[in-house]
């Protein structure tokens, strides 16, 4: 028996990627999965930053299941910069990023189970930058605060918690070298990486965390970086 025989889990953002690999990790694990995505495909096909999407979706989903045990935020805001981004797209990104996630679990909130758990999909972009990241960055930082909002919001109904990954390779690909070399633990993350511990967060073992961000980047945001120590070199 899998550890989520008879659950209902509900997906963002679930064709591709950590959602992928998070829904076929709770299918092995015996769950019921219901994903949105974009992307064409045996799932409920629509845009999350709409409003009517949404509810048709959580009507879907209430009308094929008695309740939701699990409610993954995954959906993948866009990412641009200050030089090109415009009021459209920065709009965009986060209604995806933070008022889908919101929404979505108050649609959903009637039909939580008894211990249900949302896990809401940060990065650690939400406490460290690239130049010309703005639109994706204040999306991912504006859901780890929702995460802890709704926690408390949700008190006895629901836990709530967030994943912050980092470099995650979500193409399959062998990636060695400097760029494996930079992260503490010496690869790049995959999307099973997070996918586990989206698991463990949505089982009983996890019954005493709620608000809490896990930040998941084979220790890349704790190195401290010097010019000229341990071969890093900056290069302006």
């Amino acid at each position: 028996m899998g550890t989520f025989d008879g659950k209902t889990v509900v997906i963002t953002g679930g064709a591709h990627g950590i959602g992928r690999a998070t829904a076929d990790a709770f299918i092995r694990e015996g769950a019921r999965v219901y994903i949105i995505d974009k992307q064409p495909g045996d799932w409920f096909v629509g845009d999350v930053s709409d409003r009517d999407t949404l509810e048709k979706f959580a009507a879907y989903v209430k009308a094929q299941s008695e309740q939701v045990d699990v409610l993954v935020n995954n959906a993948l805001p866009v990412m641009k910069g200050i030089d090109e981004c415009t009021w459209e797209e920065f709009s965009y990104a986060l209604a995806v990023g933070v008022t889908a996630p919101f929404y979505l679990t108050k649609l959903l909130v009637p039909s939580f189970s008894e211990g249900a758990s949302v896990i809401n999909i940060a990065s650690s972009r939400d406490r460290m930058s690239q130049p010309q990241t703005e639109s994706y960055t204040a999306a991912k930082g504006g859901i780890a605060a929702l995460t802890h909002a709704l926690a408390v919001s949700l008190a006895g109904k629901a836990r709530v918690n967030s994943i912050s990954p980092g470099w995650i390779d979500t193409t399959g690909s062998d990636i060695t070298g400097s760029d494996a070399l930079q992260q503490p633990v010496g690869r790049v993350g995959k999307p099973e990486d997070i996918a586990e511990m989206i698991l463990f967060l949505s089982s009983d073992k996890a019954g005493f965390i709620t608000g809490e961000n896990i930040c998941i980047d084979g220790g890349m945001t704790r190195q401290m970086i010097y010019h000229g120590e341990h071969g890093w070199e900056y290069r302006g």
